[in-house]
């Protein structure tokens, strides 16, 4: 990771087609590197889940529709899917300086699973509010992340016990780690030890996802 991170620093105080050109080969050895890393916490992550795959982001920004022009990103990325219909969430890992971390969830629900969602939470937050206070879960995330709409989504209650959790749009986790983190010798096992901290919030999103609100299998 030492290398990816001497070279991130420096495309930071460098972000300009002309220097990543003269420095397009010490970018391909660290991608070269970075790949190692993250296919074998695939190869980890899917003795323990069932994963659909693997995708590794690309450098390159979209600047199309941005006002940040700047060409490329400063940080290396990857994220691993769980094998859908019946398997919910992805996982992610991010390598940054100052910015780096392991995380997870669901960033942009469909419509009709974000209504399953929210009726669930409707009728009972037991079992959400059971994983998200285990002590392992608060260890390594704290609490349920996610952006929320400002009120109460059409058809709900606003006074609603739970409508903290219904409004919410985005359902992640994420855990944070410093550099000298990410550089040390155990930050491999830590990371897949924070993926895996995430299995119990995946099943029962999966359970909700996968079931009627009479709990009446859909597939």
């Amino acid at each position: 990771m030492k290398k990816a991170f001497e070279f991130l620093k420096h495309l930071e105080r460098n972000n300009n087609r002309e220097w990543f050109a003269q420095h397009k080969s010490e970018y391909d050895a660290v991608v070269k590197e970075n790949k190692i890393f993250f296919n074998h916490i695939y190869a980890e992550l899917q003795e323990h889940d069932n994963l659909k795959g693997i995708h590794i982001f690309r450098i390159y920004r979209d600047v199309r529709f941005s006002k940040d022009q700047t060409p490329y990103k400063t940080n290396f990325g990857a994220g691993y899917s769980r094998s859908k219909p019946m398997l919910r969430g992805g996982y992610y890992i991010q390598l940054e300086p100052g910015n780096s971390f392991v995380g997870g969830g669901f960033w942009g629900p469909e419509a009709n699973d974000l209504l399953r969602i929210r009726k669930e939470f409707e009728i009972s937050t037991r079992e959400i509010e059971k994983i998200t206070s285990d002590e392992t879960f608060v260890k390594y995330f704290g609490e349920l992340q996610g952006d929320s709409v400002k009120t109460a989504p059409r058809g709900f209650d606003k006074n609603h016990p739970a409508i903290d959790l219904i409004r919410k749009k985005q359902f992640v986790v994420m855990r944070k780690f410093t550099d000298k983190e990410v550089l040390s010798n155990s930050f491999q096992k830590e990371a897949l030890l924070t993926l895996l901290a995430m299995r119990p919030f995946f099943d029962y999103m999966s359970d909700v996802l996968t079931t009627d609100l009479n709990g009446e299998p859909l597939f």
